[in-house]
């Protein structure tokens, strides 16, 4: 199992009171991460990835074993720690303003 922290926000959405959790078959990427995501939680659609160009939203930015992933290719494979569930894929939500 895939273990993924989203931001406080999302997980009210989702209806989540931890971490989500989700099976990944095949090579574990942000993409299929996402995808696996997305489907457990329809009511995520959009809001992480864009729904057109499947682009990972402005104010958001994904994180594994203490690297930022964010502007890493969505097909890329997740660091192993990831795929057998002993880190998190992590979501976190940007902080903008001035």
């Amino acid at each position: 199992m895939i273990r993924v922290v989203l931001p406080a926000h999302l997980r009210t959405l989702a209806q989540l009171k931890g971490e989500a959790q989700v099976q990944v078959d095949g090579t574990v990427t942000q993409r299929s991460v996402l995808d696996a995501l997305e489907a457990k939680y329809p009511m995520l659609r959009g809001t992480i990835r864009d729904y057109d160009t499947q682009r990972r939203r402005a104010f958001l930015r994904f994180f594994a074993c203490a690297q930022d992933l964010s502007n890493e290719s969505p097909d890329a494979p997740l660091p192993e720690a990831v795929a057998t569930g002993a880190e998190p894929f992590v979501v976190v939500g940007a902080i903008a303003g001035g």
